[in-house]
């Protein structure tokens, strides 16, 4: 009776997380999704602390359990009500770190009961006591977690700006012996004597974390939203095969969506930026190379005044609005509601076209304004926003520059070439809004920022989207 009560447990948690994530497709129902999903786990978690049995025993060591839930409980809340939209790149990270730490202890632990069973016939091979098909589990679990933590945290020590960028001479070849490497310790591991198969296994982890390490540093900060999202996967995968070593469907239902999802949504964002896998993987783009840095004689560009601003934009008929990183660092996303709602109150048709790959993770830009309440309907994808610049009478960008780049159309040269952006070109009136000149992430001069139609309005993002709704006000 006990194990079919755990096995609805199992399957009420599973179906939570299919139905959840579906959720999370629209912004009106992603919070219950997100609820609803945490319900479900809830219930898995519960069920399995006093429900499970193996050989008859219970789990026990509950002071350990509910001290660990505790512990990570506050800490986790903690952490998400006082991180701040422009942090939530770096959190994410952190997060999907913590699960591939998580995954690569279990498969540790795993391991270690293997060893500690068959540690006194020293002198076999480990391969004559476990299943092929179980150490695989358990190794790729090992790898993929390791991986999946090391990157992560390179990953979150780059978007808070605490790792810089660097690359070698020849670091992809390095970074292939080192694969080459993990995957021949652990092949030993399991084609070695019992007694020694512990010190391989620990030397594939330490190589794992080592090659996580290498796998992103070389990778630039315009390509960490796809990074982002294929260590998800990574991770999602890790939990998978620890679902598949204590037989725990729910573990396994919730890996093979994470991971499922994360490789979808990695190879969308390959395709929003019309590059392959392995391009973003060993290109380095963004990374500050000497192609990135190349400047050429643009000419002069020429500012706006609020003033004129306020009259250009109060007098269109459509107005559409960028958003970018920029935005998110001014924590501006209220103040850009206010002037939609004011704007529209004049009679104005305000829209916001939203890049895929704005910003510092997938759907940070969507995030951000669906914290401000913005309607989803007014959203516009890269596509729908692309047919809609021709009948625009005004683009304001606020904080966005890689994705609206004319040079990843024009200049074969630029390494965003041949990414798809947002041709804000082709409005009637481009006004950018920037602290500065300086490039964006890729490292590279705006084209767009020197073009005829272009006005520059500079300044903090929030504060020239308060004066400007003043100045709108008063006319």
């Amino acid at each position: 009776m006990e194990l079919s009560i755990l096995t609805l447990c199992y399957l009420v948690g599973s179906v939570t997380f299919i139905i959840g994530l579906k959720m999370l497709s629209n912004p009106s129902t992603a919070r219950n999704g997100n609820l609803l999903a945490a319900a479900g786990m809830t219930i898995a978690i519960i069920g399995t602390i006093f429900l499970y049995e193996e050989d008859g025993k219970r789990l026990g060591n509950y002071p350990w359990i509910f001290g660990g839930i505790l512990i990570g409980g506050v800490i986790g809340t903690l952490a998400a009500k006082k991180v701040k939209m422009t942090a939530m790149p770096e959190m994410v990270s952190m997060f999907n770190g913590m699960g591939g730490a998580c995954a690569a202890l279990i498969s540790a632990v795993e391991f270690d009961h293997i060893y500690q069973t068959y540690k006194a016939v020293d002198t076999a091979w480990l391969a004559d006591f476990v299943a092929a098909g179980h150490y695989l589990t358990i190794i790729a679990g090992a790898i993929i977690g390791s991986v999946s933590f090391a990157g992560s945290m390179i990953a979150w020590g780059k978007l808070s700006g605490k790792i810089k960028d660097m690359s070698f001479r020849g670091q992809h070849i390095v970074n292939m012996i080192m694969l080459l490497l993990v995957l021949a310790a652990a092949v030993f591991t399991y084609q070695y004597n019992v007694g020694f198969s512990h010190i391989l296994f620990y030397a594939t982890v330490a190589l794992s974390l080592v090659y996580g390490v290498l796998f992103v540093m070389p990778i630039g900060g315009a390509d960490m939203p796809v990074v982002i999202s294929l260590l998800n996967s990574f991770t999602g995968v890790a939990a998978a095969c620890g679902g598949f070593l204590y037989n725990n469907k729910v573990m396994l239902t919730g890996g093979i969506l994470v991971g499922a999802a994360g490789t979808l949504l990695t190879i969308l964002m390959c395709k929003a930026m019309n590059r392959s896998l392995k391009n973003v993987l060993i290109g380095s783009f963004g990374g500050g190379g000497a192609a990135a840095g190349a400047k050429k004689d643009q000419g002069a560009y020429k500012e706006i005044t609020l003033s004129d601003t306020a009259v250009v934009m109060s007098y269109a008929n459509k107005v559409m609005i960028v958003p970018g990183y920029g935005l998110a660092v001014a924590q501006a996303q209220h103040a850009c509601h206010e002037l939609e709602k004011l704007l529209e109150s004049k009679g104005v048709t305000v829209k916001y076209a939203i890049h895929p790959v704005a910003g510092r993770m997938p759907g940070h830009m969507n995030v951000l304004l669906a914290e401000a309440d913005v309607s989803y309907d007014k959203l516009q994808e890269m596509e729908q926003a692309n047919d809609e610049f021709s009948t625009t009478d005004v683009v304001l960008v606020l904080g966005a520059n890689d994705v609206v780049n004319p040079a990843a159309k024009t200049d074969p040269s630029s390494p965003i070439y041949g990414m798809p952006i947002l041709d804000v070109e082709l409005a009637k009136n481009v006004i950018v809004n920037k602290r500065s000149m300086k490039p964006g992430y890729a490292g590279i001069e705006n084209d767009l920022f020197f073009q005829p139609k272009t006005s520059m309005l500079f300044g903090d993002a929030k504060k020239v989207l308060q004066d400007l709704i003043g100045e709108i006000k008063n006319l």
